[in-house]
């Protein structure tokens, strides 16, 4: 039988064979990189003193003993450092570095066959069986010679001395030398070694991107009673949101509000000459995104703020949102960087049926585009240089792609310490999108999540890779513009459970306040998500002393957060077994400590619920534990359980539990500051 060969392979053999074998030579593999993000596309994320662990499968044809190495680095231009890989079985490869620094970092597989310790392995074997080994002596002598020329004289001279050595009838030593091993791993022929390419981007921020507890508050609200707060009257109250136990303090849009077709109480269209506007109607006569509403103070009130919370323990985030209203003075100094209609009338913002008249916004594709980006741009680098290092940004979905990933790395250029969330409730893949191409953290469907199978699915989903390499979820149960029907219909027992499953479910979370721990509740209308006379259109005066108040409740969540090492390190919730069709339990395990949390909320808190819990044992580290030591982080009381008789019942006036577990005989206390 005669073979055939396709003669389109032939000539592209011809053509390119000065290229072929080079690639050809390559026999090692490497697959199944991780972490990675589509292919190195986009980083990975991790935080500051993170243990990043690189895994791959690598292959060869044949059976000879591989090298494999990770090369880490950090910045665009530093030095690789080399690290070792180890092979786990199955042809994984792993290893290991501490991510130390903020910023960018990459990394690189390498792989290659190592002649020389396969050499040195079937040296072994012979010997084992009794075989003569002159002959492979001699050509592991040659292997070591080969090396030498690769090697700096005075080097090349020590390996030309160790080949000689394996000639002579005390080549056992020189075999074996770890000296002669790490020459020849220093000195290898590395042309036809296997590299991953592209390098792998990985950035790193501070602690804060992965583990916060945000509040926000409009500053015009929290002044006397019938007064226009300012940034001075909230600074002499931020100690009660700091005994709450927030550290991030989320300011709505401080700058000037427009006049023009400003929004009236409830949204209405016609403002009243008292109404105070919306503050994401931003710019007036008085300035743009780089000013401050008069009546909240001026640049030195707002210094003296953000020092005061950096005093208490919390840091400043400002609310950018990309958007003017027409009476910002970029729209009368670059009208071109706006929409306009057919009439040439610069076009007011719209979500169908949605029409916000106070708000223009701009048009990123037009002639002046990268004006307009710098511009933009010089907001963030505006208020960072005014020491703001965490940025929630209004509805980045509705700019375009492009623009984000070149503004958040332009910004990190000079700031990598800086986090930006995203207020992007959209589709789910558009949202990991934006998380991908450099948003810290995101807004979620939490809010929207109610049943027990949807909620733990999304517990899964948003916290384990892939996902979790890449976004990174804030939970929030309001948000100024997010009642939910659950909070309007389901009493303080539903505050409890979305507030727990907020807190303690992920890494960061957030509430709108005073509205969330004062139970606020009412719709402007049935079926709508907007409150009742919204703190967006006019000046609250709240009753942080109610009796009702939920702050007893959040506070003590937010310290439970702060004292069990399971919460802090972000462990992914571990979802646990429970007979009741209402009541979701999971857990959040910390192997390093053996500290267990255990959760459970009543999806359905207006009637009692009983269950039967199952915990996974294994996966919690109880071992072969019967019975295990339980601590209720909410009432103090101590108990011991069966393990395989453990019922949890749920009360309207108990919707929520949770305990921290430990087999018994292992103190299950932690300190509780």
């Amino acid at each position: 039988m005669t073979a055939h060969v396709d003669e389109r392979w032939s000539d592209e053999v011809t053509d390119r064979q000065h290229e072929f074998p080079a690639a050809w030579r390559r026999r090692v593999a490497i697959d199944r990189v991780r972490p990675e993000v589509d292919g190195g596309r986009f980083a990975v994320k991790r935080v500051r003193g993170d243990v990043v662990t690189v895994e791959a499968d690598i292959v060869c044809d044949g059976h000879e003993e591989l090298d494999c190495r990770l090369l880490v680095r950090h910045g665009e231009t530093g030095q690789w450092a080399t690290v070792p890989m180890k092979c786990q079985g199955n042809d994984r490869w792993t290893a290991a570095f501490v991510a130390d620094r903020i910023g960018a970092w990459h990394y690189v597989v390498t792989a290659r066959i190592d002649t020389f310790a396969t050499w040195l392995r079937d040296l072994g074997r012979r010997e084992a069986a009794g075989d003569p080994l002159g002959v492979e002596l001699a050509g592991g002598a040659q292997l070591v010679s080969a090396a030498a020329h690769l090697a700096p004289p005075a080097v090349a001279c020590e390996i030309e001395s160790l080949a000689l050595a394996l000639r002579s009838p005390d080549w056992q030593a020189a075999a074996t030398s770890p000296r002669l091993r790490e020459l020849m791993t220093l000195y290898a022929d590395r042309r036809d070694e296997t590299r991953l390419d592209p390098p792998r981007p990985i950035w790193v921020d501070r602690e804060k991107a992965r583990f916060s507890a945000w509040y926000e508050v409009f500053p015009r609200s929290w002044g006397p009673p019938g007064e226009h707060g300012t940034f001075a009257t909230l600074a002499d109250r931020l100690d009660y949101i700091q005994g709450l136990g927030f550290d991030v303090l989320y300011l709505t849009p401080i700058h000037p509000i427009g006049r023009s077709f400003r929004k009236g109480r409830n949204n209405a269209l016609e403002a009243g000459p008292d109404d105070v506007g919306s503050p994401w109607g931003i710019g007036s006569p008085d300035g743009g995104h780089t000013a401050i509403h008069p009546a909240l103070g001026t640049f030195d009130d707002f210094e003296r703020l953000r020092q005061r919370a950096e005093a208490l323990g919390m840091e400043l985030a400002l609310d950018i949102a990309v958007q003017c209203s027409p009476d910002h003075p970029w729209v009368h100094e670059h009208p071109e960087w706006f929409r306009h209609r057919a009439d040439g009338t610069i076009a007011y913002a719209e979500n169908p049926p949605k029409k916000y008249q106070d708000i223009v916004p701009f048009e990123f594709e037009c002639e002046q585009w990268r004006q307009l980006w710098e511009a933009l741009g010089g907001v963030f680098r505006f208020w960072a240089e005014k020491g703001v290092r965490i940025f929630r940004v209004d509805n980045p979905h509705t700019k375009p792609f492009a623009f984000w990933e070149w503004l958040i790395a332009d910004i990190h250029r000079t700031h990598p310490d800086v986090l930006f969330l995203s207020e992007a409730f959209t589709r789910p893949k558009t949202m990991y999108r934006l998380a991908k191409l450099g948003f810290t953290q995101s807004y979620t469907y939490f809010t929207w999540r109610t049943e027990k199978e949807e909620t733990a699915a999304y517990l899964t989903e948003v916290t384990t890779p892939p996902v979790a390499d890449f976004f990174r979820p804030n939970f929030w149960p309001n948000t100024p513009d997010i009642l939910h029907v659950t909070l309007q219909q389901g009493g303080p027992a539903m505050f409890e459970v979305r507030l727990t499953l907020a807190a303690l479910s992920v890494g960061s979370w957030g509430i709108y306040g005073p509205a969330m721990e004062l139970l606020e509740h009412a719709p402007t209308k049935a079926g709508s998500e907007e409150y009742l006379d919204s703190e967006k259109y006019e000046i609250k005066a709240w009753n942080l002393h109610a009796p009702e108040s939920l702050a007893p409740f959040i506070r003590r969540l937010n310290q439970i957060r702060r004292s069990e090492p399971a919460l802090a390190r972000v462990r992914p919730p571990l979802v646990q077994e429970i007979d009741d069709e209402h009541l979701l339990a999971w857990c959040r395990h910390d192997p390093l400590t053996a500290n267990t949390v255990l959760v459970v909320v009543n999806m359905q808190p207006a009637e009692s619920r009983s269950g039967r819990l199952t915990l996974d044992a294994e996966a919690l580290g109880l071992g072969t534990a019967a019975t295990v030591a339980v601590h209720d982080l909410l009432t103090g009381a101590d108990a011991v359980w069966t393990l395989d008789a453990i019922m949890i019942d749920c009360t309207p006036d108990h919707p929520v539990q949770v305990y921290r577990i430990a087999p018994e005989g292992r103190d299950a206390v932690v300190s509780d500051a």
